[in-house]
């Protein structure tokens, strides 16, 4: 198995009486496709919320890279190579499509800005909409463009939450040879209710299930676990 570039022991978040994330041990190792599945109300987006840094844990620790990043806040998280694409569409909506990436590649630092931003518009297919402004995209399209700042960022380690959510056919197959160009240069945990992407780009699958690890193993393992049948896939 490859090196792990993130491991969390114990990972904790409760709200109230509800146990979100509940002393969850993951690993993700470098270079690999990881899909993150589990049914509605699982605690997925929690714990990629804990993982990128946008909520505090509760217990636990994460490291990334042989460091401990689990006070670190948000952008810190980003500076260390963790891009982390939204459930929900998180776009400047009255700034060009370019402007948009730009921002991303100039907060990673990266110099000059026009061809690390023309580099990640053309990665997910969006170079003619440059001009565009965001908000008039598609949803599609703005899904795509999110998925193009977060490139920008130039990441060791991408989280796309529900990146196909709202794409078409066509639009998914783009997708699914974005993230296959992306590594093993870096590491993507995929958050994902379409099964059909998930098992045709991961090469491991983690199932949560009332915030805890359910089963880990190859697309083969978790298709043939009696336990996941029941919680997620059905029999």
């Amino acid at each position: 198995m490859a090196a792990v570039i993130l491991e969390a022991r114990g990972l904790t978040r409760h709200f109230g009486g509800l146990k979100a994330v509940d002393r969850v041990d993951f690993d993700l190792a470098a270079g690999e496709i990881h899909a993150l599945i589990g049914p509605n109300g699982a605690g997925k987006t929690t714990f990629v919320s804990l993982l990128s840094g946008r909520i505090e844990a509760g217990a636990g620790r994460i490291l990334f890279e042989g460091r401990d990043i689990t006070r670190l806040p948000a952008h810190a998280r980003v500076r260390r190579g963790i891009a982390y694409t939204f459930q929900i569409t998180q776009i400047y909506a009255a700034l060009s499509v370019y402007d948009n990436v730009a921002l991303a590649a100039q907060s990673h630092g990266s110099h000059p800005l026009k061809p690390a931003a023309m580099e990640a518009l053309d990665r997910v297919g969006l170079t003619d909409r440059a001009g565009q402004i965001a908000g008039t995209l598609s949803y599609g399209h703005q899904r795509l463009l999110e998925v193009a700042m977060g490139l920008a960022l130039k990441p060791r380690l991408l989280i796309l939450d529900e990146p196909t959510q709202g794409l078409s056919q066509g639009e998914i197959e783009v997708f699914n040879g974005i993230v296959q160009s992306v590594v093993p240069a870096a590491t993507v945990l995929l958050i994902e209710h379409n099964m059909d992407v998930v098992m045709e780009l991961a090469q491991r699958i983690t199932v949560l299930n009332f915030g805890e690890v359910l089963a880990t193993g190859t697309p083969a393992e978790i298709r043939a676990n009696p336990a996941v049948q029941a919680a997620y896939l059905g029999a």
